[in-house]
């Protein structure tokens, strides 16, 4: 029975294919012995930037003193050439004495205690993977590659360790290594040191479980006991990255790629270590962190289940079962492809932002409250010490010519959070001139009308602390004027339109990460407003969304507009009516379309206009169109299918705006795009639909298409006014 309990956890975890080991709990969840608290030391991570730069460079030195994990700091720059290549000579060996922490054990504790290892540094780990246990392997090397990195750094016997389990943690010594295996041949320390959780284990119960296991332990499960010589630091230090790699990078089907051409480090683990501490560092929105999670939990029972039906096959089989279980092998294998494929677009640095997710992206925060009970609707006034004067111009101006029905009354506040979370439906919020400095994002689930009583720039709202955003609109109807908002370490973006509509109006927005975000099925009217400052995009616009852009002014962002598609064939293009902006000084492109592209296209940026990528992209399009009855698309964006309310026509009719052709000349070329785009997503629609053999569902293939650009002035943007990115 011992043998049932704890052999297959062992098992499983020596070779990443089960649980923790196969690296689906992610940095938010670890366990008690590995994740430790989050200290100062830990968070003062370098800009990617910088980390970068050190890579390119190869200045990650051997004798980096990692801040809190090691004790002494000094140490000479001549001491690099003196490298070898176990990854773990950044140590000096002339000094006596360990550098590495004490992990102490909680309370009393019969156990001796441990290395601090656990809290290393990202370039601390890049540098390990890098040049000494991965190198430039290929997938199927990947444990060959790690052996021989062990069997330079560790000890090969002679060594106390504590073996910790789920349900035990045992005090050992260590007598062999085999290095292939993953595994230490072991024995008990006597008299034993034991502590058990939820059950009770004997010195004579514990012998006859290392009998049953060989007396082999999986090395990942091995913790050194701490030893102040410094003799069994270099060997606790490679259990510890051993130990990292197969619970948080290596997937259990990593192994079984078919493309086994390409360098494992550079495209599998440099990725998944950089997710993983930008978790740990709060740089990814909660709901991309919860999607990531739930994708890998589902990747791994895809393919447990996958490799359970592939394993009952026999080869020479041709039963009618065997190829009921084929055809059920093919369906597991393409949905573990599609998620293996989501599962890369995460964690890649660039495309888990530019197309972020979407399983999450309709959740509410809070729910709506509706009318209130009893009926009549509130005037929330909010104020910061003010004039006599000024609460006598509101009350002229304002709240009698609008509010003296009998179904309003007045209430006040001192803050706009608290003010706008006692809204009920049909509410509105007036905000006095002043600067509001609130600790907590703003989430507006009600119909309600916020209005600043003054100029943008008299009505200040600015955000301290972090978040996901700034704010969060999910009411059906919700109206935002004259009001500016200042955005400080949010991780998501100032403002996300989850569902509902949103209009705001002469509003002001000073971005710091991510602008303005306009999820799947909600809609945006942004009118005069100004954005600016944004180190994304300064407007998202996802698939299924509606969006009008009118008189606003979007500057000194990384990109001004972004438009997302997703290789997704049921998600269909957003809605755009982009009339009179000015997108100027970004540093990418004015307006970019995300899109799927071919394999051999991903990750390259195209500029719209150039000959062969617009000969190609109109010979696709053409093409598919007129296999469905149309004429393709052209100049003129003539195509057989449904494009309702096409505002294309106008746009070649002279606008009567004091603007040169050079700055509007983007217009065009968009709208070509967009609609192009929009048409090819409609005819594979179609294809699809026809393929199931499913009966068309009339609002599908009833898309309404909506694309009005015309007046856009573009001036000194990075790379012009418009870009394609093909992922």
């Amino acid at each position: 029975m011992a043998d049932k309990v704890f052999c297959p956890t062992m098992d499983t975890q020596e070779s990443g294919e089960s649980g923790e080991a196969a690296g689906i709990i992610i940095p938010t969840i670890m366990s008690s012995s590995e994740s430790g608290p989050k200290t100062d030391e830990c968070l003062n991570l370098e800009s990617d930037v910088e980390i970068e730069e050190s890579v390119k460079d190869g200045d990650f030195r051997q004798n980096i003193a990692i801040t809190g994990l090691l004790q002494n700091e000094d140490k000479g720059d001549g001491e690099d050439e003196d490298d070898d290549d176990s990854g773990t000579d950044y140590f000096n060996t002339d000094q006596a004495g360990t550098r590495l922490l004490r992990a102490e054990r909680p309370g009393k504790s019969s156990l001796p205690d441990t290395f601090q290892t656990s809290q290393l540094l990202y370039y601390e780990r890049f540098k390990v993977y890098q040049d000494y246990m991965l190198g430039d392997c290929k997938m199927s090397e990947v444990k060959s590659f790690t052996a021989d990195y062990l069997e330079k750094a560790l000890e090969p016997c002679d060594w106390q360790a504590l073996w910790c389990t789920e349900v035990f943690d045992v005090l050992v010594e260590v007598a062999d290594v085999d290095f292939k295996e993953l595994k230490a041949k072991v024995k008990l320390v006597v008299p034993m040191k034991c502590e058990a959780r939820g059950c009770q284990l004997t010195e004579e119960a514990m012998s006859v479980l290392l009998e049953a296991c060989l007396h082999r332990a999986p090395l990942q499960e091995l913790q050194v006991v701490y030893d102040e010589s410094g003799d069994f630091d270099q060997t606790a230090l490679a259990l510890e990255h051993l130990r990292f790699f197969y619970k948080h990078v290596w997937r259990q089907w990593d192994e079984e790629d078919e493309d086994d051409d390409f360098d494992y480090f550079v495209r599998c683990v440099e990725p998944r270590l950089r997710l993983y501490y930008d978790i740990l560092e709060d740089r990814v929105p909660a709901g991309l962190v919860s999607e990531y999670g739930s994708l890998l939990q589902r990747c791994s029972a895809s393919y447990q289940e996958f490799s359970s039906l592939r394993n009952g096959l026999s080869c020479d089989s041709e039963s009618e079962l065997d190829n009921v279980s084929m055809v059920e092998g093919l369906k597991l294998y393409e949905q573990m492809e599609g998620l293996k494929r989501k599962l890369r677009i995460m964690e890649n640095p660039l495309l888990r932002y530019v197309l972020g997710y979407k399983v999450n992206s309709g959740l509410q925060s809070c729910s709506a409250r509706g009318v209130r009970e009893g009926g009549g609707r509130l005037v929330h006034v909010v104020s910061a010490p003010t004039q006599v004067s000024q609460l006598h111009s509101l009350m002229v101006n304002k709240l009698q010519p609008e509010f003296s029905g009998e179904d309003y009354q007045v209430q006040f506040h001192s803050d706009p959070v608290q003010a706008v979370g006692s809204c009920y439906e049909g509410d509105v919020v007036l905000i006095l001139p002043g600067h509001y400095s609130v600790p907590s994002s703003i989430t507006i689930p009600d119909s309600i009308v916020v209005e600043g009583f003054g100029l943008p720039d008299e009505v200040v709202i600015e955000k301290q602390s972090k978040g996901d955003s700034f704010l969060e609109s999910t009411g059906a109807s919700v109206k935002i004027s004259n009001v500016k908002f200042i955005q400080h370490d949010a991780i998501e973006g100032i403002l996300c339109v989850r569902q509902g509509k949103l209009e705001m109006e002469n509003c002001v927005l000073q971005c710091e990460t991510t602008g303005v975000v306009v999820r799947t099925s909600a809609q945006l009217t942004m009118n005069m407003c100004d954005l600016y400052g944004s180190k994304g995009a300064g407007v998202e616009i996802y698939p299924g969304s509606v969006c009008s852009l009118v008189g606003n002014g979007i500057h000194h962002c990384k990109e001004g507009i972004l438009i997302k598609d997703f290789a997704d064939e049921m998600d269909t293009m957003p809605q755009i009516t982009m009339v009179n902006n000015v997108i100027h000084n970004n540093e990418g492109y004015g307006v970019i379309l995300v899109k799927p592209g071919a394999e051999e296209d991903q990750d390259q940026f195209a500029a719209a206009g150039e000959p062969v990528e617009e000969e190609e992209e109109g010979k696709g399009v053409s093409e598919e169109a007129e296999a469905e009855g149309g004429e393709g698309v052209g100049g003129e964006a003539k195509v057989d299918v449904p494009l309702i309310g096409l505002d294309v026509a106008e746009t070649s009719a002279p606008h009567c705006y004091d603007t040169t052709p050079e700055v509007t000349e983007g217009n065009g070329a968009i709208e070509r795009e967009l609609v192009a785009t929009s048409a090819k997503k409609l005819c594979r629609q179609r294809s699809r639909i026809r393929e199931l053999g499913t009966q068309a569902v009339d609002n599908l293939l009833s898309q309404e298409m909506f694309v009005s650009i015309q007046g856009n002035q573009f001036r000194r943007n990075g790379k012009g006014s418009f870009g394609t990115f093909l992922y």
